[in-house]
């Protein structure tokens, strides 16, 4: 069983810090995914026979790190997801780009559209059939070695709305290939981390403050303090 740590739990919601490299559901590769993984944590945990009840709220993508959550109620399961649906989650995400953008901090607003023979998806005209419009605030934190430090807060949760938009403007995530970031050899991590979500939890309607902290990998370890000197200024 892979050792994740546990940042959140209660009767209904139990939330990780998603490693970098594994999928939140299974797939067609047959990998174990982090729903088995926590299911089973649930499992023997409480000592429950037969089969748990476990499903996530939403999705990070495999190579992405950071706050990631799970419903141990349906209750608790379509209550979240209603909270997401609403956009009323506060979510911050941290990456590492190579180029500082221009202006340092903005908002933005493009219409992504999945190109699936890619598994990608690209910032388009409002008009092309099939186009979803997507949110994205970023805010240039500081320089770390030759990177920059973005904060990213997604207003809407497109899939791969970061990614097409720090592409979009220039900026790719550092390690991100597939959207034209620079290779880091490390096919199972790319510099994006969800460091923080917040919501009025749907059931106990009190706030609920999620902060993940940063993988170990190279560059987030590299960088550790530089990184944590710069956040300490601003959080």
């Amino acid at each position: 069983m892979k050792k994740l740590e546990y940042i959140y739990e209660d009767n209904h919601l139990i939330v990780i810090n998603k490693p970098n490299g594994f999928l939140v559901h299974s797939d067609i590769t047959g990998d174990t995914s982090l729903e088995q993984i926590v299911m089973e944590y649930v499992r023997v945990k409480y000592q429950k026979p037969g089969n748990v009840f476990l499903h996530s709220c939403h999705r990070l993508d495999r190579p992405v790190s950071g706050v990631l959550i799970f419903a141990k109620t349906s209750k608790g399961r379509e209550r979240m997801r209603q909270v997401f649906a609403e956009n009323k989650v506060q979510k911050s995400y941290l990456a590492l780009v190579t180029k500082c953008p221009d202006p340092y901090e903005g908002d933005l607003t493009g219409w992504l559209l999945k190109n699936k023979s890619k598994n990608t998806v690209d910032v388009v005209s409002e008009a092309k059939p099939g186009a979803v419009q997507a949110r994205t605030k970023y805010k240039t934190l500081g320089q770390v070695g030759p990177y920059f430090l973005l904060e990213l807060n997604p207003i809407t949760g497109k899939s791969h709305q970061l990614r097409a938009h720090m592409r979009w403007i220039g900026c790719p995530i550092v390690g991100d290939v597939k959207y034209k970031g620079v290779n880091i050899q490390d096919a199972s991590s790319i510099m994006l981390h969800c460091r923080k979500m917040e919501f009025l939890h749907p059931i106990k309607n009190e706030p609920v403050v999620l902060t993940a902290d940063l993988p170990p990998n190279t560059l987030w370890s590299r960088y550790r303090k530089e990184i944590f000197g710069i956040l300490g200024t601003i959080y």
